[in-house]
């Protein structure tokens, strides 16, 4: 009896343990010299935020960069709200937009390796409305009417990770598919009214003309949207509750939500724009912006049931380096495996073959990746994944020199986005290894 009492007791403390040690770790953090990286070059990422911060070309921002699995650099500079000066912390929330879209990314492909759907299937396997596809031909400017073709085949769910589809965008996008897509109701997604329901606008969305062939052409549209949905369909799961449950609590991001609690709105970060005129002057964005249609933009401090899997999400610059330290490591962190090893590399390899792509670099399975003829033309090592969002937040993940980098901002639009590129210059510089 002794034996049996002592033998649980063990494995309750050894539970108890487990439960600490998961929900207590934290990135380990490391001074900058002892990682290879200059201190004094590093801190001229200080000087440049200031700079941007003084010049009123921003209000704040929040930078986080890792080297080898730990934090030499996380600081935020400048402010929440410039009317009341309230300083900008280092776990001030942000509207990530399409970085949100890395996550769905990821999901689709844990749904993956476990068999429940293959990359080539075609996505009406799973959501029959999006059988027998057309294709736009002809568009009337005037009425907004147009004419279709059948389409050569159906979109496969590899189609939508790598945006070759011929879905668009809703309210940012082409005006002919602006246009169309406002007329039926479907949006971008950001900042829509709290009743929308996500599997609703996807199934209007499917019955509408692709912009050209399926895997024909790359274009940047509501494919994650899309994703999201289906792993809602393939899951039995919202996909606020997959995310929760699979990937969230597994890898310790307590703040990374579509709508935020209640607890945690007052971090959201106030959101800034620009005036439209030569001076570009900084001020507080609307309430509403007007972009074919209506975009809230206090959408995480609602309550709301669109999941978007291409911009929902609201987080920390801290949370998603955990998500990205885990993408680095080969799919796991701190003992939690995600994904394999095998499928980071389908992620991060090119999966567009010849077909253009803007910047001479090429497209993995929700990634951006620099492509070794393009590696000269920024700091980026080959073979680089990265992606940024619509409030000009960036980030990248760089395997050959092990590093982990984001620069979060809060404004829309931006004209000041070459700050992005000086940020990556700036971490380069102060590598000293």
């Amino acid at each position: 009896m002794r034996k049996i009492l002592a033998f649980s007791l063990l494995i309750l403390f050894l539970s108890s343990q487990a439960q600490t040690s998961v929900k207590d770790w934290q990135l380990p953090s490391a001074s900058p010299a002892s990682m290879g990286v200059s201190v004094e070059r590093l801190s001229q990422i200080d000087r440049v935020l200031q700079e941007y911060v003084d010049k009123q070309w921003i209000s704040g921002a929040t930078a986080l960069v890792m080297k080898d699995g730990k934090i030499i650099y996380h600081k935020s500079i400048g402010y929440n709200d410039l009317e009341t000066k309230t300083p900008l912390a280092k776990d001030a929330i942000y509207r990530i937009a399409s970085q949100t879209k890395a996550i769905t990314s990821v999901g689709v492909m844990m749904l993956y390796e476990q068999g429940k759907l293959l990359l080539d299937d075609p996505v009406s396997k799973y959501i029959p409305e999006f059988k027998n596809p057309k294709v736009l031909d002809k568009y009337n400017e005037g009425d907004t009417t147009y004419t279709t073709i059948p389409a050569k085949k159906e979109i496969s769910i590899r189609e939508l990770l790598t945006h070759t589809s011929g879905i668009g965008y809703a309210q940012i996008g082409n005006p002919k598919m602006n246009a169309i897509y406002a007329k039926a109701g479907v949006v971008g997604g950001i900042g829509v009214a709290d009743t929308m329901v996500l599997g609703n606008k996807i199934k209007i969305l499917a019955g509408l003309p692709l912009f050209h062939q399926p895997g024909e052409q790359w274009t940047y549209g509501l494919n994650t949207d899309v994703l999201g949905y289906l792993i809602e369909v393939v899951s039995g799961m919202s996909l606020d509750q997959f995310f929760r449950t699979r990937i969230f609590e597994p890898l310790g991001m307590k703040d990374t939500y579509f709508y935020l609690p209640s607890s945690k709105r007052a971090r959201l970060v106030t959101l800034y724009t620009e005036s439209k005129d030569s001076d570009k002057k900084l001020q507080k964005a609307p309430a509403v912006y007007k972009l074919n249609g209506n975009f809230y933009t206090d959408y995480p401090a609602h309550n709301g049931s669109y999941y978007s899997g291409g911009v929902g999400l609201s987080s920390t610059a801290y949370d998603y380096a955990l998500f990205m330290q885990m993408l680095l490591n080969g799919g796991s962190l701190n003992g939690k495996r995600i994904l394999s090893k095998a499928a980071i590399r389908m992620m991060t390899s090119n999966q567009i073959g010849q077909i253009s792509f803007h910047s001479g670099n090429y497209f993995g399975l929700g990634f951006e990746v620099v492509s070794e003829a393009n590696s000269g033309k920024s700091s980026l090592s080959p073979g680089s994944f990265f992606w940024g969002g619509m409030f000009s937040s960036t980030y990248w993940i760089d395997p050959k020199e092990k590093i982990v980098a984001q620069l979060f901002l809060n404004k829309y639009p931006n004209s000041q986005a070459d700050i992005h590129e000086k940020f990556k210059a700036l971490v380069y510089a102060a590598l000293t290894e």
